[in-house]
């Protein structure tokens, strides 16, 4: 007989069969002992639903999966215990459970092995999962009485620690928190689940460690998770703390966690590092040979400081990071057309230029309306044409929170659940478009607009939450949501609670962001997925660069010099015995690949010719392209230069996040510096850099030197230097031996790398 859900309850279309109604009435109505958490009684709740958590029995490869496994189906992680219960007791006809002898009830014999279960042998008949399952089908399997307490908290002790080896081993402690103000030992209960193999957990709840390094041990029941942060350090029976100088908080944060760690951090790095490292990250250039020849040979103390500002206030600065945020918000022609991607390219430039607080910069795109030409922040959301996209991206761009997988389930790993993943979508509802024209060209393509369109806002409007079908109501993620009027202009509400100071993510979302791109890696990573689950690797440091952020207005340049200015950014990629290990903890500067767009822009510089880019005038470098592609693939064959880029990993800025962009490595790319048509160009180009350096009477030694600070900013080694002019001296033909030495050089990890 086929059973089917119908609002929260099971129903049977044969169920005026008297057996079948009479099994029904007395599996729901079997009376016995009021349930609470006092005593030996058992909770559904809060005891069944513990059970089927920790035997893994409600995980999404189990019986929680959407379609359930073997004709069985749970809610995904116990998220609708009223829908577990029912499904246990009444689904089948109850042929799960056994009233009269429980211990041959299936949902014991299968998961204790006694019968055939897929899902293997998840506990023992002599175990306490058992006792639980069976004292509860043994007592009528009665749902919670109204006045069950519910769990309001979990404690986790302890929730940081260090192990310093032989060390290995740490009991963690589970206590739970009810609404009848009683706590109960819930460490045999918990669900433990290590991040990395550097750690596993019993079912108890001793961690040992695998390896050394740092991970994350994420304690659930129930509902609650909590996060335990734990670091496996080498005895280093000899280490002593260095007592490095700290140059501001951020010094003191970065220091104070090493030394726990009990990790030395790198020295600071040189002149040449530190300057071309300050050129790449500020404006995506390189700086001039006689620039960086010019600060090396400085002697103030306070250079690195002065340089800082100084590229803090040249336009390619505003040049470079609009580059960012151009990535950010879906600056493509596709959708947006060009002079829509022209328009909006030209604000967030000019933003940055003009020293726009973040926070203003955010309410103007959540709060956009108007012609996508002429007020281009609307361009924002003629790339969003639905409330669940427009929703998914506000939040993951300014809060810091991805909310997708809320979508379908209660999110698996952090709070949010479906009611708050449609009632945030809600906000987004009543966005409308008024296509003034469309000459898309490809007629059967949706998703291409080619004119003026006008973002507006509809008085009505709503987003039906699937579950119910009824409209959900308007939520703010995690905050109490302000009374609205039916016709109030939800995005102007929204906007102004997401740049308040009051607001627990905006500004740490940004802050994160902005040491990412400094750093290499953010505080929290990945650097858009702020969770309970996924705490910061250095909280005190997060918390206090994001009261300064707020405390300065919001101001993106006082973040920046505020982290280039200390110790830890400027500390050298070479590391110490102690920090070998570290890929997180900032001990010492991580080495990574240059961007796509950057990293072309320094080749034409070395070679000081340009690259062509269709649709632009030639001259125009890869960082100052407003798009991806002016011109599309299919009317014209690419560009050298724009093949470049996206085999570099250009991202074609199709969603709101930073991991579509792409800085690794790869055999393509080698060969694209060793043997491209465009590289090989760009060398043997008749009016380069090379060409000037033959024709000029300078020495073979001198023409190395200018070759060595125009790419790498620094002065070749003495070795270098005489393998390269002996190399010159003996060469037949000049100019092929200098187009080897250069094609060396750019191609040369010193050179791709940032260091």
């Amino acid at each position: 007989m086929k059973l089917r859900r119908t609002k929260g309850t099971f129903r049977s279309g044969t169920a005026r069969r008297p057996l079948q109604l009479a099994v029904g009435v007395a599996l729901l109505l079997a009376s016995g002992p009021s349930l609470s958490l006092a005593g030996d009684s058992i909770s559904f709740r809060n005891d069944v639903m513990a059970v089927l958590a920790k035997a893994g029995c409600s995980s999404g490869v189990c019986h929680g999966n959407l379609n359930g496994k073997g004709g069985f189906k749970l809610s995904l992680r116990g998220e609708d215990p009223r829908f577990d219960r029912l499904s246990l007791t009444r689904d089948r006809l109850g042929r799960r459970i056994n009233r009269l002898d429980p211990d041959r009830s299936l949902i014991l014999l299968k998961p204790t092995g006694q019968v055939a279960h897929e899902g293997g042998r998840r506990f023992g008949v002599d175990s306490e999962a058992y006792r639980v399952l069976r004292d509860w089908i043994a007592r009528g399997m009665l749902a919670d009485p109204p006045t069950t307490p519910t769990l309001e908290g979990l404690e986790v002790t302890p929730r940081e620690r260090v192990l310093i080896a032989p060390e290995q081993t740490v009991q963690l402690r589970v206590t739970a928190r009810f609404s009848d103000g009683s706590s109960r030992d819930r460490t045999k209960q918990a669900v433990y689940a290590p991040v990395s193999p550097l750690a596993t957990v019993s079912a108890d709840g001793v961690v040992r460690r695998s390896g050394f390094g740092e991970t994350t041990i994420l304690v659930r029941y129930l509902h609650a998770q909590v996060p335990v942060r734990l670091a496996f350090v080498p005895a280093r029976p000899d280490f002593v703390w260095c007592e490095p100088v700290a140059v501001n908080e951020v010094d003191r944060h970065i220091d104070a966690k090493l030394k726990r760690l009990r990790m030395n951090p790198s020295a600071v790095c040189g002149d040449s590092a530190f300057v071309r490292r300050a050129f790449l990250d500020l404006l995506g250039i390189l700086p001039t040979r006689d620039e960086a020849r010019a600060f090396v040979s400085h002697e103030q103390t306070d250079k690195r400081a002065r340089l800082i500002d100084r590229l803090l206030d040249r336009p390619e600065f505003a040049g470079f990071w609009a580059l960012k945020w151009a990535d950010l918000l879906r600056t493509e022609e596709h959708t947006l057309d060009r002079k829509g991607v022209l328009n909006l390219h030209r604000w967030i430039r000019q933003s940055i230029a003009d020293g726009k607080p973040l926070d203003r910069f955010a309410r103007e795109l959540i709060a956009a309306r108007g012609s996508t030409y002429t007020n281009p922040p609307t361009n924002y959301y003629r790339a969003l044409r639905d409330p669940l996209t427009r929703g998914e991206s506000t939040a993951q761009l300014f809060l810091g929170v991805r909310l997708s997988c809320a979508k379908c389930h209660n999110h698996p790993f952090d709070r949010w659940t479906q009611r708050d993943y449609y009632g945030w979508n809600a906000l987004f509802a009543r966005v409308r478009y008024k296509v003034l024209e469309n000459r898309r060209k490809i007629g059967s393509d949706r998703h291409e607009f080619i004119g003026e369109q006008v973002v507006w806002m509809d008085r009505r409007g709503e987003l039906n939450d699937p579950r119910t079908g009824e409209p959900a109501r308007p939520l703010f993620l995690g905050a109490s949501t302000p009374a609205m009027d039916a016709d109030q202009d939800r995005l102007e509400a929204l906007a102004d609670w997401i740049t308040s100071p009051e607001n627990p993510f905006f500004a740490r979302a940004q802050v994160n962001r902005i040491w990412y791109h400094l750093m290499g890696r953010g505080l929290v990573e990945p650097i858009d997925d702020f969770r309970a689950t996924n705490p910061p690797i250095n909280e005190p440091l997060l918390e206090y660069l994001t009261a300064d952020f707020i405390e300065h207005a919001f101001d993106l340049r006082h973040i920046i010099r505020v982290i280039m200015r200390s110790r830890t950014y400027q500390a050298s990629v070479i590391p110490n015995e102690t920090n070998r290990a570290d890929e997180t903890n900032f001990s010492h500067a991580l080495v990574r690949r240059i961007s796509a767009e950057p990293l072309l822009d320094a080749i034409t510089q070395v070679l000081d010719v340009p690259v062509q880019f269709n649709g632009y005038p030639l001259g125009v470098r890869a960082g100052q392209l407003p798009g991806v592609a002016a011109i599309r693939y299919q009317e014209k064959r690419p560009s050298g230069g724009d093949r470049f880029l996206k085999l570099f990993g250009k991202p074609q800025r199709l969603i709101a996040c930073e991991c579509e962009r792409s800085d690794e490595t790869t055999v393509a790319q080698a060969f694209q510096l060793i043997s491209s048509e465009t590289i090989n160009g760009l060398i043997a180009h008749e009016n380069n850099r090379l060409t000037r350096l033959l024709a000029s009477d300078r020495s073979n030694a001198e023409m190395i030197d200018e070759l060595y600070w125009t790419a790498l900013s620094r002065p070749p080694t003495a070795e270098e230097r005489t393998t390269m002019v002996a190399y010159l001296d003996r060469a037949d033909v000049r100019r092929t031996a200098i187009e080897d030495i250069t094609w060396a050089l750019i191609s040369s990890t010193g050179f791709v790398l940032r260091r």
